[in-house]
């Protein structure tokens, strides 16, 4: 079957997506597709996943891509951040038979992406991208798309969709920010390159940026003429935007722990994350709940610590309903009851807008106070050694060594240097470190027996034998 192009790829494969769900590092996983996909979301890309890594780890293929194969996630498009045309392809022809498309990633602004030279800086090597998307495209058996994002220039930005399209991307996602707008400088997105875009190339095109409510997708799509439109901060906080919905937190929270189990394994960092953004607003309210979201090491943990934040809120709402409805009046307005989608927009804002009122005590806030606690940084916790309970990195070295022991309870004990607190030697007399004991060894001109082999000789017994030698060696000389 020959390869799809452009509209046709769009048109067949990707069923004529618009609503599609970004990239997103350590939060476009699976379980977390499925729920968007479930809310309206009708393409979603997987992570962006390192091309090296992808070629030489076949764990990180497992984890990333393999694993995460499900007749529900279609269409799927995996993308790869790259800066060498021969380690692209072969990272793309290992996962082209698990998708239907293969992205570049052409778009991260991060200092991650900038020490590794990918993403959006090499947005002025030309002639390497160029050389990739040839590539890519003769060797693949599935269409290549790239994500790219504006120049200042709208002229310069046309010129870079062009050169992309005529090298073989077969759909390009155009992000209206540069590549200095990011963090605090993140400013709004220029919807009038990707308009200029659009009406430059014959491929279809996706537009990021300014999407926070379906209405922006409806707008977006108007405005820039565009084929689809992705988003990615507004579908963390609200994985129903699609659906031009705002249900209650904890409705998108307990339906994506659920979707967790479902399709296990999910990283547990993944899931914390998400809880985090869903939970962002109740959260500067819940601190305390928040320190508990932070600590604990199980799903379970989490999902108890959702139904407290969940809870917290209904037991707000329904003392602020209760006191709406009190308050009422016949006399100017006649109103029947709620809709549920007011409903729902009402309980967010009540969640989003109640703060506690602060202790008061002789007159003064303790504002201050509270803040002070809040800020501080949590303590590390001993960790039993179980597998629940130890931290990526210390997973990644029990893999490796099985017999690995993370209790310090159960660590040997070293005997300190009475000096400096190092460990000391076994057989030094004096109780102290190999470098305290040359120290003391030469100030006061003594040796410490220390068996052979094992540790050198203090400094007092070296300037013995050396003085020896000397000694024989002039005898030697006196004899001839």
């Amino acid at each position: 079957m020959a390869k799809l192009k452009g509209f046709e790829f769009w048109s067949s494969t990707l069923k004529k997506a618009s609503f599609v769900v970004a990239p997103m590092v350590d939060q476009s996983e699976l379980a977390w597709r499925l729920l968007s996909r479930r809310h309206g979301a009708q393409l979603c890309y997987t992570p962006m996943l390192h091309a090296q890594v992808f070629v030489r780890d076949a764990n990180y293929r497992r984890e990333n891509l393999y694993n995460e194969v499900c007749e529900e996630d279609r269409p799927l498009i995996t993308q790869f951040c790259a800066n060498d045309p021969e380690v692209f392809v072969q990272a793309a022809l290992l996962a082209q038979d698990y998708c239907d498309a293969i992205d570049l990633n052409l778009g991260c602004p991060q200092m991650i992406a900038k020490r590794g030279h990918y993403g959006v800086f090499l947005q002025d090597e030309w002639e390497l991208l160029e050389k990739m998307i040839r590539l890519a495209n003769e060797k693949l058996s599935v269409p290549i798309t790239c994500k790219i994002r504006v120049f200042k220039e709208m002229e310069k930005t046309v010129r870079y969709a062009q050169m992309l399209e005529k090298a073989g991307c077969q759909l390009l996602t155009v992000h209206g920010r540069t590549k200095d707008q990011k963090g605090a400088m993140t400013g709004i997105a220029s919807w009038e390159h990707i308009k200029a875009v659009r009406k430059a190339v014959n491929i279809p095109v996706f537009a990021n940026g300014n999407i926070q409510h379906l209405s922006d997708v409806e707008r977006c799509i108007q405005e820039t003429g565009v084929q689809g439109v992705m988003s990615a901060e507004g579908n963390l906080h609200n994985p129903a935007l699609f659906e031009g919905r705002s249900p209650p937190v904890w409705e998108m929270a307990e339906e994506y722990l659920e979707v967790v189990k479902q399709h296990p394994p999910c990283t547990l960092s993944y899931v914390r994350a998400h809880l985090f953004k869903l939970w962002h607003h109740t959260l500067q309210i819940h601190q305390d709940l928040r320190e508990d979201l932070a600590k604990v090491k199980t799903l379970a943990g989490l999902a108890e610590v959702s139904k407290q934040l969940r809870l917290r809120c209904q037991v707000i709402t329904n003392s602020r309903c209760k006191d709406a409805r009190l308050r009422r009046t016949n006399s100017e307005f006649d109103r029947s009851r709620l809709n549920a989608q007011e409903v729902s927009v009402r309980i967010k804002l009540l969640t989003m807008t109640y703060r506690p009122k602060e202790p008061v005590a002789n007159g003064n806030s303790q504002g201050s106070e509270v803040k002070k606690t809040v800020c501080q940084k949590r303590a590390l916790e001993d960790s039993d050694g179980t597998a629940d309970t130890l931290s990526k990195n210390k997973q990644k070295k029990r893999s490796r060594n099985p017999n690995k022991n993370f209790c310090p309870e159960q660590k040997p004990k070293y005997i300190k240097c009475e000096q400096c607190g190092n460990p000391k030697g076994n057989k030094c007399v004096f109780n102290l470190c190999r470098g305290c004991c040359k120290k003391k060894a030469y100030k006061e001109v003594a040796d410490c027996p220390i068996s052979p082999g094992k540790h050198p000789f203090t400094h007092g017994a070296k300037m013995f034998i050396i003085l020896v030698k000397t000694q024989l060696h002039l005898i030697k000389e006196q004899m001839t």
